[in-house]
């Protein structure tokens, strides 16, 4: 009954008599997704309000007019500084103090610019900009938020100021949740102000539906050459991309491959169907093999350098649960969880990586891992899958600080509770229950994670690395 209320939510008609006959049933509204691959002009008539003045703006400005936004200025400051790009991409800035806010009508994103908060007073024009835009903030809106690494800040106050706009963003997020709308931050380290032109389209964006309340940090790690095209952004590339057969993993070898990338799609051997029938649907190439096979690693190796001379982007996604209480725990499934989901991680990556500067793993590659919400906040019956998962966090912040001098980004996905046929099986009651612990009021779809997989494998994404992304829908546990 509970899925059928959720089925009949995404009825505009259904919502409307709901909503007139005012009964207390919660009817989340259906996110909007891409319907297909990233496209250079991505935020085409977006009306994005600006706010805050930093050293930020010029590359605001670049990356809001090239992606065909409609930018709406308030800060008299910022004029000049959209004056060129808006000249060069015909997306001329409209200046509207935030008292006239309501004149302007809906806007469809607010990108507020906070980087120079130095103490609790800076933090004053979130609250000023906030209660003059957010009501004119449409459904499937989308809040931005700027920030500077609180761990960088010289100053204790501007440490605390800069650490407050995780609190701010997060709750921003719960606030505007049930308009299918979302809010996430960028801290963005000084130096690395040419990188945040990527991180912001992702979260301005319909691929990033159900992410929020969520921060990313962009630095200057990586080494980067400065290539960003903003569509076929894989073109080229080689992808892995392990569990590829359903699930997350069959979505993300479709979104890497829209994005011009050969996947070899990997999984084991008795799913070698589902797996041949996903590669020849995305043009990439079959690899059948267990992951927990000894020799599985060697034989990744060599055939991705016997078929395509190496690989570029590594997507660990292979995995399983085997619940029970660790009192009721046996060995089977503690090995077989532990061994899937955090051994074979390592034990392929060390393969890739052997050899050094002349790997498998190509510079400028990336590797994403697959984390989860349990591997942050823990659950019930599943001490060997949190702690798998957990592992996968620590080798993704380990392994970013080694390979950036390669210009090689590592980082993770969380899921939180996505619509796969594993949550299928869980108790209905339990199952709406994790819906409805999101900011978004609803689960997410395979779709979500391996869009987020998939702006991480990107070039656009070359100043984020060592970043644990939770792709939750702005979920209350482990927030």
């Amino acid at each position: 009954m509970t899925d059928r209320i959720l089925e009949l939510s995404q009825n505009p008609f259904t919502r409307n008599l709901v909503a007139r006959a005012k009964l207390p049933i919660p009817l989340p509204e259906r996110l909007e997704r891409p319907a297909g691959p990233s496209e250079e002009r991505l935020l085409e008539g977006m009306r994005v309000v600006v706010g805050g003045s930093s050293a930020l703006s010029p590359q605001l400005a670049r990356a809001l007019t090239r992606s065909g936004a409609s930018p709406v200025l308030s800060e008299p400051a910022l004029e000049k500084v959209f004056a060129g790009p808006g000249e060069a991409y015909g997306r001329h800035a409209q200046q509207v103090h935030p008292a006239d806010a309501a004149q302007v009508g809906a806007i469809d994103a607010l990108v507020l610019d906070a980087t120079a908060a130095e103490d609790a007073a800076g933090l004053k024009p979130l609250h000023e900009l906030g209660s003059a835009w957010l009501p004119m903030l449409a459904h499937h809106g989308r809040v931005v938020v700027l920030g500077r690494p609180p761990e960088q800040a010289k100053a204790l106050s501007r440490a605390a100021a800069q650490a407050a706009l995780s609190g701010f963003t997060r709750s921003v997020a719960k606030e505007i949740g049930g308009k299918a709308a979302t809010a996430n931050l960028l801290y963005v380290a000084e130096g690395a102000e040419e990188r945040v032109a990527g991180p912001l389209r992702f979260f301005l964006s319909k691929a990033s539906a159900f992410v929020s309340g969520q921060p990313l940090v962009v630095d200057g790690r990586a080494r980067w050459d400065g290539d960003d095209p903003w569509s076929a952004q894989l073109d080229g590339k080689v992808a892995l991309v392990t569990g590829a057969a359903r699930g997350i993993g069959e979505a993300t070898a479709r979104e890497l491959a829209g994005e011009g990338a050969h996947v070899v799609c990997l999984d084991r051997p008795e799913d070698d169907a589902a797996l041949s029938a996903v590669a020849r649907e995305v043009g990439g190439s079959v690899l059948a093999a267990d992951v927990l096979d000894p020799e599985t690693p060697e034989r990744i190796k060599k055939y991705l350098r016997e078929n395509h001379g190496g690989v570029d982007l590594v997507i660990h996604n292979a995995g399983v649960t085997r619940d029970r209480t660790l009192a009721r725990m046996d060995d089977g499934r503690w090995d077989q969880c532990l061994g899937i989901n955090l051994g074979a991680v390592l034990k392929i990556t060390d393969a890739l990586l052997a050899g050094g500067k002349s790997s498998t793993l190509r510079s400028g590659g990336r590797v994403v891992s697959l984390s989860s919400i349990a591997g942050i906040a823990g659950n019930n019956g599943q001490t060997n899958y949190g702690a798998s998962k957990a592992g996968i966090i620590g080798f993704t912040r380990h392994l970013a600080g080694q390979l950036s001098p390669r210009g090689i980004t590592v980082n993770a996905v969380a899921p939180g509770f996505i619509e796969t046929r594993m949550t299928a099986a869980v108790p209905v009651v339990v199952r709406e229950a994790g819906r409805r612990l999101a900011a978004l009021g609803q689960g997410g779809l395979p779709e979500d994670v391996a869009r987020a997989i998939t702006f991480f494998s990107t070039p656009g994404a070359a100043g984020v690395t060592g970043n644990v992304l939770r792709i939750c829908g702005g979920a209350l546990i482990g927030a």
